[in-house]
């Protein structure tokens, strides 16, 4: 969980201290970030760079409100290149996206 680099302490300011809260917010992530893993795998199959900035921009902000700050910086980096039209970074960096999402599943 350490690669996640996830500050909970952040995450249960976001829901003023509801732990019940947060680990529902965090199941719903969980599901959400599978379906736009999948996305973001077609677009790059497809070669579509605006299916994968508005998949990469749906992880990233829900990993930023919940304090996962691996995953945050991982799809920033995504969302940046594919809104340049470019497939480069978000290729480069699916693995490390998977790594960090089986990691966060194991929660």
């Amino acid at each position: 969980m350490s690669d996640l680099r996830w500050d909970k302490a952040f995450a249960l300011e976001q829901v003023v201290g509801d732990e019940e809260l947060l680990q529902e917010l965090v199941e719903i992530f969980k599901k959400s970030s599978l379906s736009d893993l999948a996305i973001i795998k077609q677009s790059i199959e497809k070669g579509d760079a605006a299916m994968g900035t508005a998949s990469s921009h749906s992880i990233k902000g829900a990993a930023a409100s919940l304090g996962f700050q691996a995953l945050r910086e991982v799809t920033e980096a995504m969302e940046t290149d594919c809104r340049n039209g470019s497939l480069l970074v978000i290729t480069a960096q699916l693995p490390e996206l998977e790594k960090l999402l089986t990691l966060l599943q194991e929660m």
